[in-house]
């Protein structure tokens, strides 16, 4: 196979912009706030050129120290950003709760990842560690952002916690599950894809693929899952806190008696 792979001129890449500006115009058009389109739009081409030279950086001075910092980062941002769309609660009350279910459920499985099933050496390998941390960590950003959103909304409903939480989780795994079922006959994912780009057989970039479909559906699940339970204590609902309040009424009653 050829092992090359087509580098993009940048006046190509201006290209790429076209839909994205046609969603920009549909949003604009439909009153829906485009000018946060836009600022996503311009972040991600400022970030994706920066952290392409920031890479070659880091791949090149194979440091573990400069590694863990880069997933720290990538934990303390993910977990920031996974609680942007929480209304009733701030999100500085959330953030140890989303900081904990991410890195445990993230962290662990990234270990498994890297020092059982591909069994790195060094173990702090950037050019595996870094991308795949990124995968893990997003999935589960993702995950719990769901997860959080949807959780307000059924308790906004007053529907009762053990219930709410069952449905934020589903919630929470429909696009991973989603992409499950798709892989293969819908699409190929960037991952395999990148691979067969760069000149990797089918056969092996499919066992890649296989590898990092179980990590980011682990990552999702296990991260939600951990949140959900970490929060229950901010998130009731109106009946949850009249029983409460009768019952510390009745406390009282029975302290006086």
């Amino acid at each position: 196979m050829n092992n090359s792979i087509q580098t993009i001129p940048f006046t190509n890449l201006i290209l790429a912009f076209i839909p994205a500006i046609a969603v920009v115009v549909i949003v604009w058009r439909w009153g829906i706030g485009y000018k946060r389109s836009i600022y996503a739009l311009a972040r991600m081409l400022i970030q994706l050129l920066l952290i392409g030279y920031f890479l070659v950086f880091i791949f090149k001075s194979d440091s573990s120290l400069i590694v863990i910092a880069v997933l720290a980062v990538v934990l303390f941002v993910s977990s920031w950003i996974a609680l942007q769309h929480t209304k009733k609660i701030p999100r500085r009350e959330l953030y140890l709760k989303s900081f904990c279910s991410i890195s445990l459920a993230g962290g662990l499985i990234l270990l498994l990842i890297t020092q059982g099933v591909l069994n790195l050496h060094p173990w702090y390998l950037p050019s595996y560690v870094i991308p795949l941390a990124g995968m893990i960590f997003a999935n589960a950003m993702n995950s719990v952002s769901l997860a959080v959103e949807r959780l307000e909304a059924e308790i906004d409903r007053d529907v009762p916690y053990e219930q709410a939480r069952i449905i934020a989780l589903r919630t929470s795994l429909i696009p991973i599950i989603n992409s499950l079922l798709a892989v293969g006959l819908v699409s190929l994912p960037g991952m395999m894809t990148g691979q067969i780009l760069s000149g990797v057989s089918p056969f092996i970039a499919a066992r890649y693929q296989i590898m990092v479909m179980c990590m980011i559906f682990g990552s999702a699940g296990i991260s939600s899952a951990f949140f959900l339970a970490l929060v229950r204590s901010n998130f009731t609902t109106k009946d949850e806190r009249r029983v409460s309040r009768k019952e510390a009424k009745d406390a009282e009653k029975n302290k006086e008696i």
